[in-house]
Order: C-alpha cells, then sequence, then structure tokens
C-alpha cells in the first residue's frame, strides 16, 4: 500500500461525502494500523499495570470520540508507550504491581484508583482545550523533551527485559538495568526463545522490508505474533507443567499468555468503574499532573508532527483536538481504559498505508471491538513474552543512539540539556525531570547574558505595517519561556489578519534552538496560508553549531587573517587565486621590503613588492594556504601568516568554497592539511 499522493486535486475531509468517497482508502488503512495497533495495545496495557483488555477499550473509545470532535484527520487515538512510565508508577503508588505475581485484590483497588486518577486528569485536558491553552505544547523545550521521551524509552527496556525472559522483577529503572545479568542468568529458557526470537524480528523485519518493499503491507507486530502464537503452543503453554533443562526445573503455564475474556463478548465483564475515593489521597494529585502535563504534551507534539507530514499540509486545531482527547480520557477512564494520546507511530502507519480522512482512525477502532468481542479466546494465546519484545524495539527507537548524535550536531548545551533530562528521569520522575532540564536550559540562557526579566516577558514591537507586510522587531531574547507571546502576536498580526510578516532579531541577545525550530515551522505554517514569514538580522548572530537550527547568540564571530607578501610581478595571480578559493575581497598595499636572500645577496638593497590580506572562514583559509603551498612557494619567493581574528559579521566573508584546482590539490601523504567537514 503506497502513501497517498498530494497532488489530489480535492484536499479529503471527513464529513459524511468525504466518508463515502475516501471509504475504500480509509477501510484499507484502518484494517492494516488494526495489525499493528492490537498487540501493542494488549502490550502498552500490561506494562502500564492495567487488565490487557483495557488499551483495547481505549483505542476503541479514542476512535469514535476523536472521529466526532478532532479536525485531525490522519492521527490515530490510542495507548502510547510514552504513558507506559506514568501508569505503572501509578499503579505502584497506590499498591499495585499490576500482572506481576498474578492479578490480586490489591491490584484491582490500585487500577481503580488510577481509573479516578485519569477522570481528574481527562477533566482537565478539556478545559485544556476549551480555554485555547494548546499553544502551552509550544513553551517545552525540544531538547528536554527529547531526553525526557529517551528516558521512557530506557525505562520501557528496562521493564520488559524481565518480561520477555521469563522472570518477576521489580524496582526503579537504574535497579533493572544494575540486574540485566541476572534476568539471563535465570531466565526461563521456554520464555525467553520466544522473547529473544520476536525481539530478533522486529529489529530484523524492517531490513526486510527495506529490501523487499512488496512485505510493507506485513507490518513488524504481525510478523511476531505469527510466529510467537505457534511457539506458544508448541510449549503448551495453555496448561500449567514443569520441564527440565540442565538440572534446573522451569515452570510453564497461562500466567505467560495474555488474560483475556474466555467466552464471545465476554469483555464486557471486564467494564471497570473508577474509585474516586482515591482522590481524597494528597499524593494522587501529582498522578493527575502527571497524566495531564505529560499525556498533553505528548498528544500534542504527536498531532504536530503528523500535520508537517500530512501529504495536503491540513492543520490540526490543537485545542479543539485537545478537547477530543479530555473527552475520550473521560470515556476511558470511567469504564476501565488506559489514557490515550495521538499515537505517532500508528499515525505515521495509518499515512503511509493510504488514509484520506479520520474515518480510517474509526475503522481500526471498529476491528478492535469485533476482534475482541468475537474471539478473545484467540487472542488469549497471545505471549506476553511477546508483546514485551514489541516495546523493547519501541523503547530502543525512542532512546536510538542516533538521538544523541543529532542533538550534538544542533549543539552541544543541547546535548547537556538532553542528558541531564534523561538522567534525571531516570533517577527521579517524569515531571521533576523535565522540571531539571528546563532549568537546566534557563541556566545556560542567564549564562549566556539573557536577562531573567526577558526569559519571560519577551520584547516585541511592530515597526511598520503597510497593509501587506507586518514588520516586527523583537528585543534582548527569544527562547523557549518567552516564545508563546511571541508566537501569539506573529499569527494575530500575519495569519488572523492575512499579512506578510518579517521578523528581525537584529537586536536579539540570544536566539535558542527550540525558537528557531519554532520559526522553521511558522514559515510552513504562512507558507500553507499563501502568506510568507521571513526572519531578518541574524546575520550578526553567531552559531553555536553549524545546524541550521542551532542556538545563536550576537557577538564577534572568529575569522582567519591571511597575510600573503611576494613580489610586485605576482600581485595580479594572487589575487585572483584568493578569490577563486573562497576570499570574498583582499585588501592589497604596494610597498617595499628585503627578505632573508635580498639581505644576503644585495646588502639588504629593499625590492618591490606586494602585501595581499585576506579575512575568511577558517575552511577557506586553509585552502588557500594549502594553494600556496603547493603551487605558489614551488615558483615564487612568497611568505604568508595566519592570525585568528574577531568580526561582527561572518556573512560579510563566507562564501562557498570550490574545488581546488588539480594544480593547487595537496599531496595524499599532506591531506591532514585539508579543512573539516564544516
Amino acid at each position: 500500500m503506497s502513501a497517498p499522493v498530494a497532488s489530489d486535486r480535492e484536499i479529503p475531509c471527513g464529513n459524511l461525502q468525504g466518508f463515502k468517497r475516501y471509504f475504500k482508502h480509509d477501510f484499507i488503512s484502518g484494517l492494516l494500523v488494526f495489525l499493528i495497533a492490537l498487540p501493542l495495545c494488549l502490550g502498552i496495557s500490561i506494562a502500564s499495570g492495567y487488565p490487557p483488555i483495557a488499551g483495547i477499550f481505549t483505542a476503541i473509545i479514542g476512535s469514535v470520540v476523536a472521529t466526532l470532535i478532532s479536525n485531525s484527520e490522519l492521527t490515530i487515538k490510542g495507548p502510547a508507550a510514552g504513558l507506559i512510565v506514568i501508569a505503572i508508577g501509578c499503579i505502584n503508588a497506590f499498591g499495585g504491581d499490576g500482572t506481576v505475581g498474578g492479578w490480586t485484590e490489591t491490584d484491582m483497588d490500585a487500577y481503580r484508583a488510577a481509573l479516578a486518577v485519569g477522570v481528574a486528569a481527562a477533566v482537565l485536558q478539556v478545559f485544556f482545550g476549551i480555554f485555547r491553552a494548546g499553544i502551552l505544547g509550544e513553551f517545552f523545550p525540544i531538547s528536554a523533551v527529547h531526553g525526557m521521551l529517551a528516558a521512557i524509552g530506557v525505562i520501557i527496556i528496562a521493564k520488559q527485559i524481565p518480561v520477555a525472559l521469563g522472570v518477576s522483577a521489580s524496582g526503579g529503572p537504574l535497579e533493572l538495568l544494575r540486574k540485566i545479568p541476572e534476568f539471563i542468568a535465570t531466565a526461563n529458557p521456554a520464555i525467553a526463545a520466544i522473547g529473544l526470537t520476536s525481539v530478533l524480528i522486529m529489529f530484523v523485519w524492517p531490513v526486510v522490508v527495506r529490501k523487499f518493499p512488496v512485505m510493507k503491507v506485513l507490518p513488524s507486530p504481525l510478523i511476531v505474533l505469527i510466529v510467537a502464537i505457534p511457539m506458544g503452543m508448541s510449549f503448551d503453554l495453555m496448561h500449567a507443567h514443569s520441564y527440565t533443562l540442565q538440572n534446573h526445573e522451569y515452570q510453564l503455564g497461562e500466567n505467560y499468555l495474555v488474560a483475556m475474556p474466555d467466552r464471545v463478548f465476554g469483555m464486557f465483564d471486564s467494564l471497570t468503574t473508577p474509585d474516586f475515593s482515591a482522590l481524597q489521597q494528597p499524593f494522587a494529585w501529582k498522578w493527575v499532573f502527571m497524566f495531564f502535563i505529560i499525556g498533553s504534551l505528548e498528544s500534542l507534539l504527536s498531532a504536530k508532527a503528523i500535520d508537517i507530514i500530512d501529504p495536503w499540509k491540513r492543520k490540526t486545531n490543537m485545542d479543539r483536538d485537545m478537547v477530543a482527547v479530555g473527552i475520550g480520557n473521560l470515556g476511558c477512564a470511567m469504564v476501565g481504559g488506559l489514557p490515550m494520546i495521538s499515537e505517532i507511530v500508528r499515525s505515521k502507519a495509518n499515512i503511509d498505508n493510504g488514509a484520506r480522512t479520520r474515518f480510517a482512525d474509526f475503522w481500526h477502532g471498529m476491528f478492535l471491538l469485533v476482534c475482541v468481542a468475537f474471539i478473545p479466546m484467540v487472542l488469549h494465546r497471545i505471549p506476553m513474552a511477546a508483546l514485551a519484545a514489541m516495546l523493547i524495539y519501541t523503547g530502543f527507537r525512542l532512546a536510538h543512539p542516533t538521538e544523541f548524535m543529532n542533538v550534538w550536531k544542533i549543539g552541544r548545551e543541547q546535548l547537556v540539556i538532553f542528558v541531564v533530562t534523561l538522567v534525571a528521569v531516570l533517577a527521579t520522575d517524569l515531571l521533576i525531570g523535565i522540571a531539571i532540564g528546563i532549568a537546566t536550559k534557563v541556566v545556560i540562557h542567564l549564562s549566556n547574558g539573557v536577562s531573567l526579566r526577558s526569559l519571560f516577558k519577551p520584547e516585541i514591537e511592530l515597526a511598520e505595517d503597510d497593509g501587506h507586510t507586518v514588520r516586527l522587531t523583537a528585543y534582548n531574547s527569544a527562547v523557549f519561556s518567552n516564545w508563546i507571546p511571541i508566537r501569539r502576536q506573529i499569527e494575530r498580526l500575519g495569519l488572523v489578519e492575512r499579512k506578510n510578516v518579517e521578523l528581525d532579531l537584529s537586536s536579539v541577545q540570544l536566539v535558542d534552538h527550540t525558537v528557531m525550530d519554532k520559526l522553521h515551522e511558522m514559515e510552513s505554517d504562512f507558507e500553507q496560508q499563501g502568506l510568507t514569514f521571513t526572519t531578518v538580522g541574524l546575520e550578526t548572530h553567531q552559531p553555536f553549531a553549524g545546524h541550521a537550527q542551532s542556538a545563536r547568540r550576537k557577538g564577534l564571530w572568529t575569522a582567519r587573517r591571511l597575510t600573503v607578501v611576494s613580489e610586485l610581478e605576482n600581485q595580479s595571480m594572487l589575487e585572483a587565486a584568493l578569490v577563486r578559493l573562497g576570499a570574498s575581497g583582499f585588501t592589497s598595499m604596494q610597498c617595499v621590503g628585503a627578505g632573508r636572500h635580498e639581505l644576503l645577496e644585495n646588502a639588504g638593497q629593499p625590492k618591490p613588492m606586494v602585501r595581499i590580506e585576506v579575512i575568511a572562514p577558517q575552511e577557506a583559509c586553509e585552502q588557500m594556504m594549502s594553494y600556496l603551498r603547493r603551487e605558489v612557494q614551488l615558483k615564487h619567493r612568497v611568505t604568508f601568516a595566519v592570525e585568528t581574528v574577531q568580526v561582527a559579521r561572518m556573512d560579510a566573508f563566507d562564501q562557498s568554497v570550490p574545488t581546488i584546482p588539480a594544480e593547487a590539490q595537496p599531496n595524499a601523504d599532506e591531506s591532514s592539511l585539508e579543512p573539516a567537514a564544516h
């Protein structure tokens, strides 16, 4: 199934006409997303300490509510791995441990208490959207958010490795990571075989799909189930028994399978109501705000990410979508479901599968409803080790090593924020961890000269309005913590009043990475409306790294000054060569002088000379020196010197460096003279 083509003349809309017109596309995509969602809903629910069917309830309710309320056409609503850490933390806080060691009365009480927490958080989300606070998702610094998500990935991996190996374990993420060798040593071989095989499939299948694109129609979670269920049947997991391997006795039984209803329509027996008395306990409200803040943030970020890759560039009303998520969560919590968000992996699959409107989300929920209502006995045969493998892969993607490299490329200070947030979340919890990450960012901004006042109160004024273009000038700083008022003014004067906007940042001391990224998004928003948004004045700011969206600080730039002295007849040749090698200009001065050769042979008689000065970036300067060594010094008397200087504007000197002519290329044995890539 190929992704939709944006060149379709009409923009699909999820109304009654769109339901009929795009039924085939949405129905097929809903079916394919269902194949991905089914095992993930079960696995996320179990990992969260809820009954397995709770995740199915969430996806079903989310698919109906979001279709009716939200205008987000391609997002899939349902349980997400990013909320596992909060959900299981809430269950633990109320004394439960989920399915670890069997489902007990204490686990049921903790589950019902968590549902009450979910209701309270959902009400906050509804008000959050009604009062048009969806823009608050713009506040959080990007590196801190990515650090939080990476930490969530590490926690998911730490908690699911014991499940994939068939051993019981509890404790914090750092403790679980330290115990991995112990888990491997005490693993149940039969369960570990299922878990490791499933992990291998999850990692290998994307490689297979890249080599054989026709296999893309079969998602990796489905392949895992096709392999893992027969493996579970061969180990006879439906019946309790023991086996001996290398003089060790191991137990097998239904406790290693997903607990599901044993009859058709048995799902209705699993409906569970919240225990609102739990909200009388003060610590419960910590978890209310955790679900509210992190769930809302993840949902907003996912919806924005999907808007960016929507082939028709449709724009989600974030406030309306937040109301839909809140009402959906309210319904989920009232019947025993997990919290839901806009889930990015399933949403991306929805696009790839050719979905056109929000009814693809609806159909994916209906397939889940039919499946859990009519064949729960089949779902009972899914090994939990297989579901754990899927979550391990999800966690690995969240904490992928390339995330560290991507952040490093944006700037070293971003990597500091990323790592501090990651470690803080692992050592404390999500709320404290993200707060520490934000505090780290604030400290870095203060150290870069941002005043405490301008951190939260931007200075931006209307400089000019000619009826077609609005020119705004910002002062002091443009950073994550004061971005929301800046964005509101840009939207009000530009998108609302249908005018182009030019933002002058020449008087700003610091523009951080988050704002640089938001400015790029703003360009796309204006472009979608047939308007233009441009940023000027950044040529006087020095980036912290070579990345286009790295933070920028106003100040002097580091450049190189190359001074060349040679005989007067070489002036034209040298000037032309230096310009060819990247000089945007030069200063030439005729003079007289005597070098060591003249002092020895001509009794110090001076001769006509030329002195040429060039200011250039380091890369271009290295090219010029290489040329002078390899070409000019072999034929002419020439001396040159280089020094580091500070310049006010680098754009005056930063020219593209052309390829060095063949005759000026350095020899292979001295390739170290070549400048490194910027």
